[in-house]
């Protein structure tokens, strides 16, 4: 157990940070499983949709610093691979 205040307070940032984490870590991979599931179906509207949405709120976590700049483009480009396969032809 830690004996001073410093290491006290280092211990209550970690608490908080790994709640944050956590927590945004999830919602990466519940925006990311929704896409996916609606590729899944073939429904390309939803796809579409839900992809406009990830872009978004990725882009945001990056501004916040939750996730790396590069490791959200790779993401997005992923997902924007995905939605694309399934896209109607004119």
């Amino acid at each position: 157990m830690a004996n001073n205040k410093s290491a006290l307070k280092r211990i209550r940032q970690t608490k908080k940070r790994t709640e944050r984490n956590r927590y945004f870590k999830t919602r990466v991979k519940t925006i990311t499983k929704k896409i996916e599931n609606a590729v899944a179906e073939g429904n390309y509207e939803e796809a579409f949709n839900a992809f406009k949405v990830a872009n978004k709120k990725f882009q945001g976590y990056t501004n916040k610093g939750i996730l790396k700049k590069n490791t959200a483009k790779r993401k997005i480009s992923r997902l924007h691979h995905l939605v694309k396969s399934i896209e109607p032809s004119a």
